[in-house]
């Protein structure tokens, strides 16, 4: 089927997306293209191709789909059902780098014509990392929470950086802000206003950890690091375990202690006392040998 376009063909009013794209890398992303009006099946063609380079990335003729390109099959899909009902956005899963561009939409009938654009601006990756078990701390001591960005987006890139405690009713309670190349203590809630700070030295290398001092109980639960850029955001849970003074969390451990000391000192008495009546009878027994001899004569 060849549709023939001159400038008398009636134009489609064909609607697109209404920005760029931004999508994280391997993951999916959908580009929109719909009519207000659906048109007979039995008449339409759809086609999604590269701006750049004219790849054809996905066509719909004949009432069929169809994909050619390699680097596109398998991963660019309709949804199938929506056509009928004008709605011919391009489902793209799995996206790489390369996926980057401008795509553009073009929908056919016998008897009008019409297209949009679709920018997949960025594709980049964000992984945001912490300690894969909880950490424990005492009270009175300071902790450190774990938050590394494992990404190549630069930490001056990081437009924010926000460390949230989860409270029993699941309310977030801000612990710190890091934006615009600063830590903003005075915006953290007034439980942690002097008590939690990052480690300057290390956010160039993506090391966005916690450092918490003066634990406190109440200080136990759930700490989410999440990382903001321009377009992406990920984060990361740490789990907080805070324990009891020393003397009161091994209080068991004292009293074994002491029952051990006592019963040393007990066994200690007993050897002196052994000793003691062993050093008696050696002392009297050669007086009582004589007085034996006597009682013979």
């Amino acid at each position: 089927k060849i549709t023939l376009i001159n400038a008398s063909t009636p134009r489609l009013h064909v609607k697109g997306p209404s920005g760029p794209l931004q999508v994280q890398l391997g993951d999916s992303v959908l580009l929109p293209c719909f009519v207000r009006t659906p048109v007979p099946l039995e008449e339409l063609e759809v086609e999604w191709r590269r701006s750049d380079s004219e790849t054809l990335v996905l066509l719909f003729q004949h009432g069929e789909e169809r994909g050619e390109e390699p680097e596109f099959r398998n991963r660019a899909h309709f949804f199938t059902e929506e056509i009928s009902r004008g709605n011919f956005s391009l489902f793209l899963t799995d996206v790489t780098p390369a996926d980057a561009g401008t795509y553009r939409c073009s929908v056919h009938t016998d008897t009008e014509y019409g297209n949009t654009t679709a920018l997949i601006q960025h594709v980049e990756r964000l992984v945001v990392s912490g300690a894969p078990e909880a950490v424990s701390a005492r009270v009175g001591d300071d902790v450190t929470l774990g938050c590394s960005v494992d990404s190549h987006v630069p930490p001056e890139k990081m437009e924010k950086v926000t460390w949230n405690k989860r409270d029993a009713s699941r309310e977030s309670v801000l612990v710190l802000l890091f934006e615009d190349n600063n830590t903003w203590p005075d915006s953290s809630h007034e439980r942690y206003q002097g008590r939690a700070e990052l480690f300057p030295a290390e956010i160039h290398k993506g090391n966005f950890s916690l450092r918490l001092k003066d634990v406190r109980t109440e200080d136990k639960g759930d700490y989410v690091c999440q990382v903001h850029t321009s377009y992406l955001s990920a984060n990361t849970t740490a789990e907080l375990q805070v324990l009891g003074k020393l003397w009161k969390h091994h209080a068991h451990i004292l009293v074994l202690i002491f029952c051990f000391t006592a019963l040393v000192l007990v066994l200690l008495l007993w050897t002196l006392m052994i000793r003691g009546r062993l050093f008696e009878i050696k002392r009297f027994w050669p007086i009582q040998l004589n007085t034996l001899k006597l009682h013979k004569n």
